[in-house]
């Protein structure tokens, strides 16, 4: 299992096992963390479940493709670091990956 953490917009944790494979979307919604929404169920056709990858982990999840960069463009605050969490697959190399939720979903 990967441990991955989520920290809402009001700066509480959410430390998350979570099974490879699975993306960091579904878990914070299996987990109930506030503020992902992910109304399209992780289709890459809405911008409801975007993160802030913290920095340390930026280069280890990589950058988007061009269908979520476009997805991007609808989402609140994007920042060099925003990401839509239904795309990042979790995986051994993200044991102890940092999200932080936005204030609100696009």
């Amino acid at each position: 299992m990967t441990k991955l953490t989520y920290i809402a917009h009001d700066g509480t944790q959410f430390d998350v096992e979570a099974e490879n494979g699975s993306t960091v979307m579904e878990n914070a919604i299996r987990n109930a963390v506030p503020g992902i929404e992910a109304e399209c169920g992780g289709a890459c056709a809405c911008a409801t479940c975007h993160v802030y990858v913290d920095e340390a982990w930026t280069a280890e999840v990589g950058e988007p493709e061009a269908m979520e960069e476009d997805m991007l463009d609808f989402a609140y605050e994007v920042r060099p670091n925003s990401r839509l969490s239904c795309q990042i697959k979790v995986r051994d190399a993200l044991d102890g990956l940092v999200v932080r939720v936005p204030e609100r979903q696009g």
